[in-house]
């Protein structure tokens, strides 16, 4: 149990919440939209594939950073830095759920599988980006924006224009609370020669820029609502998910990054669990 424990800890498990609710809403509504029942395997299928594929990014993301997490006061304190878990150790686990989630997508559909391998160069190689783009925060959302997309896909073999616009939301939302959290390590990083938004703007123009992000997601949700005519249940999840984009950059100011964490973790939580649950009632409920 303890060598799950700091496997579980290794690839930060409790992050799952950002993803997978927006993975749920893909899944059901593919359920809506070919008014199928509901397949235990294919959605037991599907969260095999968002926990081993992201599984695999962050411990790929942790094995490559190893030696500037070792520099770096906050991170220095990891598994892989600490010596608890071994980078041998790190990079098998890596290629162990590398090779589980291309597995599961065989047993969902061809077009899945076929897709596997771009999904997982996406989420394994955004932890080169930082080395030379301050774009990467841009590539982590675009990782995680294939969650619904994906879910979408292993109902109905087909895409659509609806879970393609929630991929959208996740993008922006997540590069946006991306940029907040690198905001702790601009010093290290621009000391180190690593890239990022906050290292290349600062961090006032930094936030500014995670606002214009959040800004869109924040248009996007409405219009997806409209688009799709979703009743009073989603524009509830809405209010929700907006309301906890505006908190989290009330809660962090240039000078004051103490509460960059609520803001990361808490507000974000939040947004993507309550809005995914409206959304999922607004999807099965009358109106």
């Amino acid at each position: 149990m303890k060598t799950i424990a700091r496997y579980l800890s290794l690839v930060k498990f409790s992050h799952t919440i950002f993803a997978m609710p927006f993975a749920l809403i893909g899944f059901f509504l593919a359920l809506r939209a070919d008014a199928g029942a509901l397949s235990l395997r294919v959605f037991l299928l599907v969260l095999v594939c968002m926990v081993s594929a992201r599984s695999a990014a962050m411990a790929f993301n942790r094995y490559l950073d190893r030696h500037f997490d070792a520099r770096n006061p906050r991170t220095a304190i990891r598994e892989i830095p600490r010596g608890i878990i071994s980078p041998g150790n790190a990079l098998r686990f890596v290629i162990g759920n590398a090779l589980v989630f291309v597995a599961a997508t065989w047993f969902i559909n061809p077009l899945c599988f076929y897709l596997s391998p771009v999904a997982l160069f996406v989420v394994l190689f955004y932890s080169y980006t930082k080395r030379f783009t301050p774009l990467c925060h841009l590539v982590l959302g675009l990782g995680l924006s294939l969650a619904p997309i994906g879910a979408y896909l292993a109902v109905t073999g087909h895409f659509a224009l609806l879970p393609v616009l929630f991929s959208l939301i996740v993008l922006g939302w997540v590069s946006g609370f991306d940029i907040i959290y690198a905001l702790q390590d601009d010093a290290f990083d621009r000391q180190q020669h690593l890239h990022s938004i906050p290292v290349w703007l600062g961090r006032k123009k930094a936030l500014a820029f995670s606002t214009l992000l959040h800004t869109v997601s924040a248009l996007l949700v409405i219009a997806v609502g409209l688009y799709g005519q979703f009743h009073w249940l989603y524009w509830l999840g809405t209010a929700v998910f907006v309301g906890m984009l505006v908190y989290q950059h009330w809660l962090v100011k240039p000078d004051d990054l103490s509460r960059v964490n609520l803001a990361f973790m808490t507000a974000n939580g939040i947004a993507s669990c309550v809005f995914a649950l409206f959304v999922i009632g607004a999807l099965f409920f009358p109106a």
